[in-house]
């Protein structure tokens, strides 16, 4: 048996900024990625955690050029019917947003759950289905942490139509989407999310309070 690593504070200290550094990425530099990148970057998001080790993740890279227009189109109707929601300054400020890559990031991919998948054997499925999808971010999560570790940005683009993405990568029917990414190089680096530098919302103290019961 293998004798397990030992991680130590120079250790935990390097991980700490992986986090603090890792940024949901929007504006890209148009180089390519190396194909052996992507393919290391995914199989790293498989070594995630998953239900009853059914490992539910499906990945797709989307290259053609009429998909990636077709995604690009349900995203720019999807953003307008979002703004219909905000008014006044809160509208203003929303319509300056950049919320998403899809104009430079080299590679494209969507990430879906495979629904009816046998592997596992439905273990830690019957009282909870969602653990299935909630696999899969695991995975996304692994894969931008993997990914800023390389220098490499990820951009998640949510304002999106799941099932018309599903219906343009023709993918099958028991798929579900969970994400659709942007990666590339970004083009420059930050530590604070882009939406509380551009005023959207600031850090939550709350969002890290811990309760006890």
């Amino acid at each position: 048996m293998p004798q397990p690593p030992e991680f130590d504070d120079s250790f935990r200290g390097r991980l700490h900024d992986l986090l603090v550094w890792r940024r949901d990425v929007r504006h890209f530099r148009t180089d390519t990625l190396p194909p052996s990148t992507v393919e290391d970057l995914i199989a790293e998001a498989a070594l995630s955690p998953s239900v009853g080790h059914s490992q539910p993740w499906r990945f797709v890279t989307v290259d053609d050029p009429s998909r990636r227009a077709a995604v690009r189109e349900d995203f720019l109707a999807c953003n307008r019917e979002a703004l219909d929601d905000y008014e006044g300054e809160r509208a203003k400020l929303y319509a300056s947003l950049k919320l998403a890559g899809l104009d430079d990031a080299p590679v494209q991919m969507a990430v879906f759950v495979d629904n009816t998948t046998q592997s596992g054997h439905g273990v830690g499925c019957k009282t909870m289905p969602e653990a299935l999808p909630y696999s899969v971010v695991m995975a996304v999560h692994t894969l931008w942490l993997a990914g800023r570790a390389r220098s490499v940005g990820l951009g998640w683009v949510s304002i999106l139509n799941p099932k018309k993405i599903e219906a343009i990568l023709d993918v099958p029917e028991s798929w579900s989407l969970v994400a659709y990414l942007c990666i590339g190089y970004p083009r420059e680096e930050h530590n604070v999310p882009e939406l509380e530098r551009h005023g959207w919302q600031d850090r939550d103290p709350q969002a890290s309070a811990l309760l006890k019961r």
